[in-house]
């Protein structure tokens, strides 16, 4: 396999650098911000936002019919990969995750009501699978719904919600028949987040994000935004995280802390001499450049290749979601080892090397290994579904 791109893909690569180049805003780019930079969390970066979608850049795999314009999914990728390695907001949640499983099952009213909108960049989404009985283990989840005529009555809480605290919309799934098995008395719903009912409680976490717990007190949503049919939730949670864990978790940024991390080496001293004649040094690097290379190769092959139309690829955005955000984790503890103690000062601190970086890396990447299903889930599903070993192994 090929794992360059063609002519015409490096001649969009190096239109859409062109663009950030030309609209670079300290305001809304910030590569510190690790992998959170992806969230258009502020006005300027849904400003931002609104000026991509301009481009007609958001969409890009869709079908025609809904707006999109039926590209191969490499292009996404390389959008998504441009804006995460500047630190800017990325097509997220209503793109990649939110527009894709409506367009395979939403109702012809969500999709002409919310398409549009997630094209024009006008809407931002939180998304609720995890409870405190129910973290990685989604089918467990016990937010109740009840039918009272045309609407649903809900009660319960989900936590762990990103982006509630600034987000239009709610997807999340809720349990509307409790007489049959977990996974098949779940159905998806969409509910605006300023419903009457609904209260956000907001938490930093040890990255340099904000959680949120979502409250439920007799939430009413209408029949008409459940997302497909009832009981099949858990079927399409499952698609969406298939795509949440190659959309939201990009390699650009591995790569960039890959080359920081270089770049030190080769100019620092310890003891009076060179860092980079140090073979243990040498070694390190030498296994972290390479394990970086592997990462942008399995995204290339696993996943732009399967971004365009079908149902999302399980194993393989499991496999990619799991190798890229450990290797996220391991190259900041490798920056943290090489550098020394220094590094361990408060990011931001001007006397340490890089001004202490990866000490603000190594959290978020912490993080990361738990979105989007943590590396646990990411071992079972390869385990059963790839390597055929039974569920109790």
């Amino acid at each position: 396999m090929n794992f360059e791109f063609s002519q015409a893909e490096q001649a969009f690569q190096q239109e859409v650098e062109q663009w950030l180049a030309d609209n670079h805003d300290p305001e809304v780019m910030d590569p510190t911000r690790e992998n959170f930079t992806q969230l258009a969390d502020t006005p300027e970066r849904r400003a931002f936002m609104k000026k991509l979608a301009g481009q007609g850049w958001l969409g890009m795999t869709w079908p025609r019919e809904y707006g999109g314009q039926e590209m191969e999914g490499v292009y996404e990728y390389i959008l998504n990969e441009a804006l995460a390695r500047v630190g800017a907001p990325q097509i997220g949640k209503g793109v990649g995750i939110i527009g894709k499983t409506l367009i395979r099952h939403g109702s012809d009213k969500l999709k002409s009501e919310f398409l549009p909108k997630i094209l024009g960049a006008e809407v931002e989404f939180a998304v609720g699978y995890s409870e405190p009985q129910a973290g990685s283990d989604a089918a467990n989840m016990q937010l109740k719904a009840e039918r009272d005529g045309d609407w649903w009555v809900m009660n319960g809480q989900k936590i762990w919600t990103t982006s509630a605290h600034f987000a239009d919309w709610y997807w999340f799934g809720a349990r509307t028949d409790p007489d049959v098995s977990k996974h098949s008395g779940i159905s998806l719903f969409l509910a605006p987040m300023n419903s009457e009912g609904m209260q956000i409680l907001s938490t930093p976490t040890i990255g340099k994000d904000t959680t949120n717990e979502v409250f439920f007190d007799n939430v009413r949503v209408h029949n008409d935004y459940m997302v497909g049919e009832p009981g099949k939730g858990f079927q399409y949670i499952s698609e969406a995280l298939d795509l949440e864990r190659f959309t939201m978790f990009t390699f650009s940024p591995i790569e960039e802390r890959t080359r920081l991390l270089c770049n030190w080496v080769r100019d620092a001293q310890r003891d009076g001499q060179a860092l980079r004649d140090d073979p243990v040094v040498r070694s390190t690097i030498a296994n972290t450049v390479t394990e970086t290379e592997v990462a942008r190769c399995l995204g290339y092959k696993f996943v732009a290749a399967s971004l365009k139309g079908g149902k999302p690829p399980t194993c393989e955005a499991s496999e990619y979601k799991l190798y890229g955000t450990n290797l996220s984790q391991r190259v900041a503890n490798t920056a943290l080892d090489v550098i020394g103690g220094e590094a361990q000062l408060k990011e931001g601190t001007d006397s340490a090397p890089l001004r202490a970086r990866f000490e603000g890396t190594y959290r978020c990447t912490v993080v990361e290994t738990i979105g989007g299903g943590a590396s646990e889930i990411q071992k079972n599903i390869i385990a059963r579904r790839k390597l055929g070993l039974p569920r109790n192994f």
